[in-house]
């Protein structure tokens, strides 16, 4: 299992945003979007060995499922929808029990520490950065957990909690990459065994 917490800083908790004003009033949910989709889009299908965390605001947490998930198109508008719906029901978010709007996505009422927590379990907490270890001198993670900001840099906060809780810090390469992009790095890296098989 490959998992993505993706760190959404402006975007909005609450669902009345436009969906045709993705960049600017929706506090660049269209770059998270792109990041969803580069997650789980293969060439006619979907990865399902994936999770994605999608962290709203330190508010609210929309996790997507690829072994269950529908409706996700390769394009942004259609994954905002999905985000939008999700937070649709965020009243039904109670305690730990989540939300279920559509199949494959849960809406939690909890941050992003409580959702670090969750998921340190299930692999290797990676933080992406670009003062890291390069990734071509480390060995393929089973079952990573890749954690990535927006277009904003990780608080002091996020950080702190990040030095605890990483078991790696790695550079995907030379450039500062969008998280989409870095998402797609990180694909190809784990599908080649760490560029040994092509």
């Amino acid at each position: 299992m490959r998992q993505f917490v993706l760190i959404g800083h402006e975007i909005p908790t609450d669902p009345s945003f436009s969906l045709d004003d993705l960049a600017g009033g929706a506090g660049r949910l269209d770059a998270l979007c792109r990041s969803i989709t580069a997650a789980f889009v293969t060439s006619h299908g979907i990865r399902e060995d994936v999770r994605v965390h999608l962290v709203a605001r330190d508010e609210f947490t929309i996790s997507f499922d690829g072994s269950e998930l529908r409706r996700l198109n390769p394009d942004e508008r259609s994954t905002a929808a999905l985000v939008r719906k999700a937070l649709e029901h965020r009243e039904e978010a109670i305690g730990a029990m989540p939300a279920e709007p559509s199949p494959g996505v849960e809406l939690y009422r909890r941050g992003f520490e409580a959702t670090l927590e969750d998921v340190a379990d299930d692999g290797a907490v990676v933080q992406l950065h670009e003062d890291s270890d390069p990734v071509t001198d480390a060995d393929p993670l089973e079952d990573p957990i890749f954690v990535l900001s927006d277009h904003l840099d990780f608080t002091p906060e996020e950080a702190e909690l990040l030095e605890s809780a990483a078991d790696r810090r790695l550079r995907l390469g030379p450039e500062l990459l969008h998280a989409d992009q870095a998402v797609t790095v990180a694909h190809h890296w784990l599908d080649t065994d760490g560029y040994e098989r092509f």
